[in-house]
């Protein structure tokens, strides 16, 4: 069991850079990967992106990565086309601020500059250097995706206990349900006893066939067998869950979906207080696994 919340950071450096990437994640209901690094590192991104969805299946995972060269103002040299498009919105803005009547403080060389796409790092890097660099980033992105799963699996393991816990829980209310419906068997039967009694003595003898049919209705409508065994199915199926090698948190979705309908059903067929406050004890630790599960990858 692997849980989808987790956290990994790593740091490295390779000639004349260095570099700190950490990958977060946070639940989702599906796998929603995004990444964060410079676009001049070509074919780093597909790379990375593959790497991470061969290794999760769920949860909105960000992957942050920044990249420092030593010396940097050295290698630096002004983008032209990134200029150019710079200096096309400032001027936009001004001349849009002067018909509103706001004129603005005269624009400096260091506030363009600061502009994105302005300034270059990566003209004197040469396509060779690309490769190597990237091949370094990536080994250590994979180590740190490592780091991240693991992570998660160490969140997985404590809430693999805290589950096993509450289906033994689980198993506990509902054998006490099956124990209180067993007492309220005899009970109801013996009211519906009186109550015949009662009938047939005020009344003319009813047609028979009907009053089969009506004292079967109250039967079934009263029984929460079916529904005891199925809870002990679920409780089943959980464990079974929990023991396989499955990314397992959209089949416990379903689960907890099983096992409130059954808790339900139990609760609106109880006619008994002891009974009732089974089922609401069952529906209580039902919406505490179900917070539990969705942390579940």
């Amino acid at each position: 069991m692997r849980s989808m919340t987790g956290f990994a950071s790593v740091q490295g450096a390779h000639k004349v850079w260095t570099w700190t990437a950490d990958i977060r994640s946070v639940n989702g209901k599906g796998l929603d990967v995004r990444l964060r690094m410079p676009d001049w590192i070509e074919g780093l991104e597909p790379l990375v992106r593959k790497a991470m969805q061969a290794k999760l299946t769920r949860g909105n995972v960000t992957l942050n990565l920044k990249v420092q060269r030593e010396e940097e103002a050295a290698g630096a040299y002004v983008n032209k086309a990134g200029l150019k498009a710079a200096l096309a919105a400032v001027a936009k803005i001004e001349t849009a601020a002067s018909l509103e009547g706001m004129p603005l403080a005269p624009i400096r060389a260091t506030d363009i500059a600061a502009m994105r796409g302005v300034i270059d790092f990566s003209e004197n890097v040469v396509e060779g250097d690309i490769a190597a660099l990237r091949t370094a980033i990536l080994a250590d992105i994979t180590d740190c995706l490592d780091a991240f799963d693991a992570d998660r699996a160490r969140e997985g393991a404590a809430l693999e206990e805290v589950l096993t816990a509450q289906l033994g829980e689980m198993t506990t209310l509902t054998e006490a349900a099956a124990k209180a419906a067993g007492a309220r068997e005899a009970a109801t039967r013996a009211g519906i006893d009186r109550g015949l009694a009662r009938l047939l003595k005020a009344t003319e003898v009813p047609d028979e066939g009907r009053l089969l049919q009506e004292l079967a209705l109250i039967a079934v409508k009263a029984d929460i067998t079916e529904e005891i065994d199925r809870l002990r199915a679920h409780v089943e199926a959980a464990k079974e869950l929990i023991g396989s090698d499955v990314a397992m948190g959209r089949k416990f979705d379903f689960l907890m979906q099983e096992f409130n309908r059954e808790a339900n059903t139990l609760c609106s067929k109880s006619q008994a207080t002891d009974l009732t406050a089974i089922g609401l004890d069952l529906k209580a630790l039902i919406d505490q696994m179900r917070e539990q599960v969705q942390n579940v990858e």
